[in-house]
């Protein structure tokens, strides 16, 4: 993670750097305070410059007080990071001339690595991993292919789980509790269960009929309010068009 940086300031190994590797971090330290940074004096430099010592990690948190890092010892790598942004700022500061020659990059055109999905591995496993793990919290029905699981999660997020979606469902109203027992069936089944099933469907197909009757009846006026106020035409003696 901080290759780029340790990379623009010709340090010996930005690829191999570990920092979590403690010996590795303090060489990494030393070398950053004794060529870019610069802040102590060189004959004040030993105790940071005695990695094999008990009391290097106090020197170390002195000199992070010293250059003013709002890091502490224990935050490992927001340090070196803080450190390293130090050392690139002084790095240009020394040779502004020469950096600001330095022509950008041109941009990249490739969509492919623009787009992280078209480099997506279907097979990995780490990527079936993921896709069943959401598939088990949205439960959504497994499936041998990955991939139309992963439509599946989509299709789903985008009708039930999008901003618009949850915005219309919270303005949905409640139903009205009905009790059973008020409304006649007109059969008998012979089966207590059956008789309540069969009274539930026929509600439903009421309800179902009232919202086609309100359709039709808003289809009728919207018919009426085009023609209630015809166009009269007196040189064809009628009215209409």
């Amino acid at each position: 993670m901080f290759r780029r940086k340790l990379t623009a300031l010709d340090y010996h190994n930005p690829d191999g750097f570990d920092n979590t590797d403690e010996t590795q971090f303090r060489n990494c330290i030393v070398w950053l305070e004794d060529q870019k940074i610069r802040h102590y004096k060189i004959e004040d430099r030993g105790n940071l410059r005695n990695i094999p010592s008990s009391d290097w990690p106090k020197a170390y948190q002195k000199y992070l007080q010293d250059v003013g890092c709002p890091f502490g010892v224990q935050e490992k790598q927001e340090a070196l990071d803080w450190l390293l942004g130090l050392a690139v700022r002084f790095e240009y500061g020394d040779n502004v001339e020469k950096y600001r020659k330095c022509e950008p990059l041109p941009a990249s055109v490739d969509t492919k690595s623009a787009d992280p999905l078209v480099n997506l591995d279907s097979n990995s496993p780490d990527f079936k991993a993921g896709v069943t793990a959401l598939a088990n919290i949205l439960k959504i029905q497994r499936h041998d292919d990955y991939l139309v699981m992963l439509k599946a999660i989509r299709i789903l997020i985008q009708e039930r789980l999008s901003p618009e979606a949850i915005a219309k469902a919270s303005h949905s109203k409640e139903g009205i509790p009905v009790t059973l027992d008020k409304h006649t069936l007109g059969f008998d089944t012979g089966d207590a269960t059956l008789n309540e099933a069969a009274q539930i469907l026929r509600l439903l197909h009421i309800e179902e009929l009232r919202e086609l009757q309100t359709k039709i009846n808003e289809a009728i006026v919207a018919v009426q309010a085009i023609i209630a106020d015809p166009k009269t035409d007196h040189r064809l003696g009628k009215v209409g068009r």
